[in-house]
C-alpha cells in the first residue's frame, strides 16, 4: 500500500499562513476600511448626481430668466413707443387747423393703452427676479453637493492610504471627511 505524502513548498506554507491569520484575526482593520470605502462610494454616487442635478436646475432658472428679461425689455419698449405716440398726439393738438379734439383724444387713448403696457413690463420683471432667485438657491444648493462630494472624494483618498499605511489616525481623519461630507449632504438637501 502505497501512501503518498504531500509536503508543501515554502510559497505555500506562506500563503496559508497569511490565509490563516487574515481569517483567524479577521484582518478587522482592512475589512473595515473596505467597507466604508464601499459605503462612501456610494454616498459619492449619489452626491455627484444630485450637484449635477441641482447644477442644471440653476442653469435652467437663468435661462427662464433670461427669457423673461427679454420679454419685459420688449414691453418697455412697446411702452417707449406708445409714449412717443402719446406726444406726438399731445403735440398736434397745438398746431393750428388740425382737430385737435381728434389728437386730444388719441393721446388720452395712448397714455391708457401705456399703463396696460407698463404694468405688464413690471409683473414681467417681477418673473424675472422670482427666477432669479430661484436659480441662485438652486447654485447654492449645488455648491453644497458639490462641497459635500469633494468631502467624500476626500475620504476616500484617506481611506486608500490608511489601508496601505494602515495607521489608526489616518483612518480617523477619513471618517471624519466621510461624516463632513454627509453634514454638508443634509445641509444640502434641507436647503441650508
Amino acid at each position: 500500500m502505497s501512501e503518498a505524502f504531500e509536503v508543501p513548498s515554502p510559497h505555500e506554507h506562506h500563503v496559508e499562513h497569511v490565509t490563516h491569520h487574515a481569517h483567524g484575526n479577521g484582518d478587522n482593520f482592512a475589512s473595515k476600511i473596505a467597507v466604508m470605502t464601499a459605503i462612501m462610494a456610494t454616498i459619492g454616487a449619489l452626491l455627484s448626481y444630485q450637484a449635477g442635478s441641482t447644477e442644471s436646475e440653476a442653469a435652467m432658472d437663468k435661462n427662464n430668466a433670461a427669457i423673461e428679461k427679454t420679454e419685459a425689455s420688449n414691453q418697455w419698449n412697446y411702452y417707449q413707443a406708445k409714449s412717443s405716440r402719446q406726444n406726438l398726439s399731445e403735440l398736434a393738438t397745438h398746431i393750428p387747423g388740425i382737430d385737435a379734439a381728434h389728437y386730444a383724444a388719441e393721446a388720452e387713448r395712448y397714455k391708457k393703452e401705456k399703463e396696460v403696457v407698463r404694468k405688464k413690463a413690471e409683473a414681467l420683471e417681477e418673473e424675472v427676479r422670482v427666477w432669479d432667485e430661484k436659480s441662485e438657491q438652486a447654485l447654492h444648493q449645488h455648491h453644497r453637493w458639490a462641497q459635500a462630494m469633494t468631502a467624500i472624494q476626500i475620504a476616500i483618498s484617506l481611506a486608500a492610504i490608511t489601508l496601505l499605511t494602515r495607521k489608526e489616525w489616518l483612518k480617523k481623519v477619513a471618517y471624519t471627511a466621510a461624516g463632513a461630507s454627509v453634514v454638508l449632504g443634509t445641509l444640502a438637501w434641507l436647503h441650508l
